[in-house]
């Protein structure tokens, strides 16, 4: 019989960022407020201040990759160490989408924070070299199966470089690669009756353009202590758990260049026994896409201060 009651705790990735998130928790916990400066103190020598970035953005930089990805890890991973102080359960399973995989593995245990702010930092300035800007593009596919824009892909891969980016939900499929490329893939979809979101991206995310990036990124993922960990992340090359740190740090770097699985690492946890998602960090797009492959699991999502009561009491 399949075990039920089981939690995840998942964390998003970049498109979910906005100025002033987790800020509530920023002025209303200090286990919260010590997250923002530690990060801050991470990224001294090479970026902008980060706490300023979060909270008001005075120059732009929230949407600009090499910031985002930091901003949105210290956002998510301030507001989960508030629900650990206020007595949240132990989840089975920690999960993150792209960028949210690296918040997913700092909440596990497997990453200090120091350490997980200057990788996602350098991840996303190697992402963000590596493709000129204007020359790589992204869009979301709904409406057809991941099958038929696998097929799509193939036909327009003549013009360049076009791939399955994120395997979002059943619906919903995104693609990444080179502008002209993406372009045609997207007029083949449309007459097959799909809707083609193009995304306001600087970097084609997942797909073998990114092959140069995560290469650079490899030797600094080597040098960062990864350690084993208790409770399981699946990750988004696998759509599997993983515990062991080798595994992990193979999945990192694969996982730049690969589609993120993300309904497939849903279903996964659903068929261990998950039963509840718990979103932590800005907006709720996970939310949505685990209510799209799932409909029957229940979902929450903790991005206020004001979300901790109710979601603590449904669990």
């Amino acid at each position: 019989m399949k075990a039920m009651g089981k939690v995840a705790y998942i964390f998003p990735g970049q498109g979910s960022q906005y100025v002033g998130m987790a800020s509530d928790f920023y002025r209303e916990f200090h286990e919260a407020a010590d997250v923002f400066h530690e990060s801050e103190q991470a990224l001294r020598m090479s970026a902008a201040d980060i706490v300023d970035v979060i909270l008001k953005d005075p120059e732009g930089k929230i949407n600009r990759t090499e910031y985002t990805q930091p901003a949105i890890l210290t956002a998510s991973y301030a507001i989960y160490r508030v629900m650990e102080t206020q007595g949240f359960p132990k989840p089975a399973f920690f999960a993150g989408h792209s960028l949210g995989e690296y918040t997913a593995l700092l909440a596990a245990g497997g990453l200090e924070l120091f350490e997980a702010v200057r990788l996602t930092y350098l991840r996303g300035k190697y992402m963000q070299e590596t493709v000129p800007e204007g020359k790589g593009a992204m869009a979301a596919v709904l409406k057809l199966p991941a099958q038929e824009v696998e097929r799509a892909c193939e036909e327009a891969s003549e013009v360049g470089v076009v791939e399955p980016a994120n395997y979002n939900s059943p619906q919903q499929t995104v693609i990444s690669g080179q502008s002209e490329a993406v372009k045609r893939a997207s007029e083949i979809l449309k007459e097959r009756g799909g809707r083609v979101i193009p995304l306001k991206v600087s970097v084609p995310s997942h797909c073998s353009l990114m092959k140069p990036a995560a290469d650079a990124f490899k030797l600094k993922l080597a040098q960062t202590p990864i350690k084993n960990i208790d409770i399981p992340i699946v990750q988004n090359y696998t759509a599997g758990s993983a515990t062991l740190a080798p595994e992990i740090r193979n999945n990192l770097y694969k996982q730049i260049f690969s589609p993120v699985r993300w309904y497939q690492s849903v279903e996964f946890m659903a068929k261990e026994g998950v039963d509840t998602f718990v979103e932590v960090g800005p907006k709720n797009v996970l939310s949505k896409l685990v209510q799209q492959t799932i409909p029957e699991v229940r979902v929450f999502n903790v991005e206020k201060v004001e979300d901790l009561e109710k979601v603590l009491k449904a669990l």
